[in-house]
């Protein structure tokens, strides 16, 4: 269930893990207020990390983005998931061991940054490493997916399945990693988010003894942080909308909800929870039929509190740990949609 704060949530912590799309800015647009809020992170001397599973931009390029929305980031504020990929290497084989890669300009400079010979010719390369690159070819793919079913061993950057772009929702490099662990009947060492490997190295980069992960998205950013055992808010900006998070099961469960980053500013109270629902600030929740129905009134934040803790908490909800859409999200929309 949802934890407590009774303190502004910031003074908790030492560290603030950030996605970026979805919680910086979407689609290249600035979340409402988010500059002055990071800037209020650092004055607190909190330091803010953040953490992309994109792996086709150098750390100096990540930063840019948002710079250029006015928020103070430098590429030691960044880690992706080359960089947790190339730690990955380097720990398993060592120092100076040679990969081939099979991505972008932010893959390749990765293993460099951690004394990783990068080759291209596979005689004597120790694996083989992807990552997302709209410039990949399809002769690539097929010697790539020739030498991992060889036994060549694989470390994917992250197995997102979607990526938004101008143009909508599009395939993600997941949909690559299924094509080539398929092919060669092989699982990839995965570096990013959800999989452990980059929350590591951005608390081994950054430091911070009480990390606390931000993030718009369930399955990478909030699995993520489980995977790890450390706290994570949940805003309410990027592709996170109510059915989703009505839906998610323990692992996908967030410690914290808010409508925006904002509420690492504020206390976080939870609602009281019994066999009639849910109930926080004037909002009262219950599950009916398999239908979430809310009624009150009260602050955007404790609706999407009080509205997960009585899904969370509907009889048997848990009992089937697959059944990802058992409660049905059919309750009155809040005006904003409540996403």
């Amino acid at each position: 269930m949802l934890k407590a704060s009774e303190v502004p949530l910031l003074e908790g912590y030492d560290l603030t893990m950030f996605d970026l799309d979805g919680v910086v800015y979407v689609s290249g647009r600035a979340i409402d207020g988010v500059a002055e809020r990071l800037q209020r992170v650092r004055d607190a001397g909190v330091h803010p990390a953040f953490v992309t599973n994109n792996a086709s931009r150098t750390p100096e390029k990540v930063a840019a983005n948002p710079v250029k929305l006015g928020v103070a980031a430098t590429a030691a504020d960044v880690v992706t998931s080359a960089r947790a990929a190339a730690r990955v290497i380097k720990d398993r084989f060592g120092p100076g061991s040679r990969v081939l890669l099979l991505g972008g300009a932010g893959l390749e400079a990765a293993p460099a940054a951690e004394g990783l010979e990068v080759i291209t010719e596979s005689g004597e390369a120790v694996a083989i490493v992807s990552g997302y690159g709209p410039d990949v070819l399809w002769k690539d793919i097929m010697r790539a997916a020739t030498l991992i079913r060889d036994g060549l061993p694989y470390v994917a950057s992250n197995t997102d399945l979607t990526i938004p772009t101008d143009y909508g929702l599009a395939p993600g490099h997941g949909v690559l990693v299924r094509t080539l662990a398929d092919f060669a009947g092989v699982e990839a060492i995965v570096a990013g988010k959800p999989a452990r490997p980059l929350m590591d190295e951005t608390i081994r980069r950054v430091g911070g003894d009480r990390p606390l992960m931000v993030g718009d998205r369930l399955d990478t950013d909030i699995e993520g942080a489980h995977a790890v055992g450390v706290d994570s808010l949940l805003v309410m900006t990027g592709v996170t909308h109510l059915a989703e998070l009505v839906a998610a099961t323990p692992e996908l469960r967030p410690s914290y909800i808010s409508p925006d980053p904002a509420g690492l500013f504020e206390a976080h109270p939870v609602p009281e929870v019994d066999a009639d629902g849910a109930q926080l600030g004037g909002w009262q929740a219950r599950v009916e039929g398999g239908a979430l129905k809310v009624a009150g009134e009260g602050s955007d934040a404790d609706w999407w509190r009080v509205v997960a803790a009585a899904s969370w908490a509907a009889p048997g909800r848990d009992r089937d740990r697959g059944r990802r859409g058992s409660v049905g999200a059919t309750g009155p929309p809040r005006p904003d949609e409540r996403r």
